[in-house]
């Protein structure tokens, strides 16, 4: 089963079958974003992240610039750790 496959699983057992179908760049987006997370913050602050922005899309926010800014946001912990 593919990670769009088991996406689409969720989404109909989760009785999202109105909304758009989830698709590679949806899975894309939210593991890139997973992956800064947790390598610039903390492993468990991957799931955390993943699940505020689909908080913030689900409020209207664009998927691509919440994602972006959030990625940034990680990405800069590190960075400042860096020079601490």
């Amino acid at each position: 089963m593919t990670l769009v496959e088991w996406a689409e699983l969720v989404r109909a057992e989760l009785d999202l079958t109105g909304d758009d179908p989830v698709d590679k760049a949806d899975v894309d987006r939210v593991l890139d974003l997973a992956r800064d997370a947790a390598h610039s913050v903390a492993r468990p602050a991957a799931p955390l992240t993943t699940y505020l922005l689909g908080i913030a899309v689900g409020r209207g926010a664009d998927p691509d610039t919440a994602a972006a800014v959030l990625s940034r946001l990680a990405l800069a912990q590190t960075d400042g750790a860096a020079e601490a």
